[in-house]
């Protein structure tokens, strides 16, 4: 039988999706399963944006732009000024996914054997999209103790080689919510500009930011314009996950001109997906604010329960809307599935995700797990008492 690839065997599973089967199984007994593993928004997406899909009239869907439709391109580049990230629509990719725009962007500025350092635990698919690439990461561990802050600058210069050629961050952080500060990106900015690295900078949560605090771009930083790769997604701005348009943003027309080869090679984004991203630019603020004031209330709620729950720690996040949560367990993957396979509260239980798919370095985050608190307070209540009492009954209870 013919050899899977080294690249297809390296691939990691999804530690977000990979427990599918075992909550499916629990579903066809006939329980209830509370889905606190994956960031799948409950909350309505903008009617502005449905409605541009069904007042549409055409009669051929044909392909666009390799880099996106000029008019929505236009309308993002509008979007991003009034957020004083001041670029044209010729400085921008709409790709299939913010998934997308991550790998153009590790296609185009890196070679294999090439190394990105990213701050971890980090979103577990830059593991996966460096392996497409094939490049290496070079993990730097933020700790649960201080919410994830980011690490000493220090830190990153004793990683730094002669393959090093970027950083990557995500702000606020998936999995950790952590929103990092206009101070630690100038502190990365140094860096950056002194070994000359690119700078790659996931943003699809910009709009969460909570406590008062605001979101500081990368692309707000001075004199590495040219080292700036910003990627950014539709699919939690407006809770639109299946639609699957994000885009690669950048002042490096290197960069994009080598990125639009790649996105030539795949033809072109989608274009209902477009068709939905442009009309969502239209979203009233008010569904915003609405929008906002839900995430508060049920980031409050969470973090205020699983504190309440012997054993477990969980720092208050003040972005996106997830949290790492360390647990009184032996091994959170273990748990994780014990949970669906083993666990029933009133017939009910919940799935999350463990936290070491997140880790680079094995072994770290065995006892944690990341919660995205998505669903309705009423179901976040339910699926809070599923834990508390699982974390009584599992046999392997550290403490």
């Amino acid at each position: 039988m013919p050899k899977i690839s080294n690249r297809g065997t390296n691939m990691p599973a999804s530690p977000i999706r990979k427990l599918v089967p075992y909550a499916e199984a629990a579903k066809e007994r006939g329980t209830k399963v509370y889905h606190l593993n994956i960031g799948q928004p409950d909350i309505n997406t903008p009617e502005v944006a449905l409605n541009a899909i069904k007042n549409t009239n055409i009669k051929v869907v044909e392909y666009s732009h390799s880099a996106g439709n000029e008019s929505y391109r236009r309308k993002l580049a509008k979007y991003y000024q009034n957020i004083d990230i001041n670029v044209d629509h010729n400085e921008i990719i709409v790709t299939t996914g913010g998934s997308e725009a991550i790998i153009f962007a590790f296609m185009s500025c890196l070679n294999p054997g090439d190394e990105v350092i990213i701050p971890e635990p980090f979103y577990a698919n830059y593991n996966g999209f460096s392996i497409m690439a094939g490049i290496e990461v070079k993990p730097v561990t933020s700790k649960i103790e201080n919410g994830f802050a980011l690490t000493p600058i220090a830190e990153f210069e004793k990683l730094i080689t002669d393959k090093t050629k970027g950083i990557v961050i995500c702000n606020p952080n998936n999995p950790t919510g952590y929103l990092y500060s206009e101070q630690e990106l100038k502190a990365l900015s140094d860096i950056v500009k002194k070994y000359d690295l690119y700078l790659f900078s996931d943003e699809v949560y910009r709009e969460f930011c909570y406590d008062g605090e605001t979101h500081f771009s990368a692309m707000h930083l001075k004199d590495i314009e040219q080292n700036v790769i910003l990627m950014d997604s539709v699919s939690k701005r407006y809770s639109e996950c299946g639609v699957r348009i994000g885009a690669m943003i950048t002042k490096n027309k290197n960069v994009l001109d080598t990125a639009i080869k790649f996105a030539q090679a795949r033809l072109s984004p989608p274009s209902y997906g477009q068709i939905v991203g442009e009309a969502s630019l239209e979203t009233p603020p008010e569904y915003f604010t609405e929008v906002y004031n839900e995430y508060i209330e049920r980031r409050d709620f969470t973090v205020a329960a699983l504190n309440k729950i012997d054993g477990v720690f969980c720092p208050n996040p003040k972005g996106a809307f997830y949290v790492v949560v360390k647990l009184p367990v032996d091994d959170a993957d273990k748990f994780a599935q014990w949970l669906l396979e083993d666990f029933s509260y009133n017939g009910q239980t919940v799935m999350v995700a463990p936290a070491s798919g997140f880790y680079s370095t094995k072994g770290l985050g065995n006892n944690e797990v990341r919660i995205a608190y998505v669903l309705n307070k009423s179901d976040l209540n339910n699926a809070m008492q599923c834990l508390d009492v699982a974390l009584k009954e599992y046999p392997g209870r550290t403490k």
